[in-house]
């Protein structure tokens, strides 16, 4: 049996994570004002804001999502997709740290304007929205997600605990999918919470 394994990072997402990780900040000035720009809008310099400056920014990080959730970051990110505005889905979208580089998300500088960048993150997006879009399509599709509050600071929403307009996300995949049971199908959107912001951090589309 054949299995494939698509995640932002790797195969289909893979130009979503480059366009959003891979050359942002990549001058090598640390004077530029690419570089300043990056800096302000990561979980460090977040973490040197007032308290209710950094209230404000969980609840909206320039965005209509509520991201002070794993839930609303989530939620807000699949609206995204579905509404086929890669602007707010890259700016609902970061990276966690790791051993070799600090946790990064997606700010203007990298998801605005006509940059290669933005470009790229426009055609990864929408790589998804078809499969992420319910018969008939809305223009405004109602996304909740129906698993229990997130539990420290990483969280994997499954398809099927994500609705959108009464439907499983799980379903609407099948539905555009030929042959494929729902025991094959295993998505997950990934979130993590960084300085008390959540974004999406990998999306995990496994059919085996």
């Amino acid at each position: 049996m054949s299995h494939s394994r698509k995640s932002i990072g790797r195969v289909a997402g893979g130009a979503l994570a480059v366009a959003l990780f891979g050359l942002t900040g990549c001058s090598s000035s640390t004077d530029s004002g690419a570089d300043k720009e990056s800096a302000s809008n990561s979980p460090a310099a977040d973490a040197d804001k007032p308290a209710d400056e950094k209230e404000k920014d969980a609840s909206s990080n320039g965005t209509a999502a509520d991201q002070s959730t794993a839930e609303g970051a989530v939620a807000g990110w699949v609206t995204a997709v579905i509404k086929g505005e890669p602007k707010e889905a890259c700016l609902l979208m970061g990276e966690a740290a790791t051993d070799s580089s600090p946790a990064r998300h997606g700010d203007e500088a990298t998801c605005g304007g006509d940059t290669p960048e933005a470009k790229r993150i426009e055609k990864s997006i929408g790589q998804f929205r078809t499969s992420f879009t319910p018969e008939p399509p809305t223009d405004d599709p109602k996304v909740e997600v129906t698993q229990p509050a997130a539990k420290g600071d990483e969280v994997a929403v499954p398809a099927d605990k994500i609705t959108v307009d009464g439907q499983t996300l799980e379903k609407i995949i099948l539905s555009h999918s030929t042959g494929v049971k729902s025991e094959q199908l295993d998505v997950k959107v990934h979130s993590t919470r960084m300085d008390d912001v959540w974004y999406v951090t990998n999306l995990d589309f496994d059919i085996g």
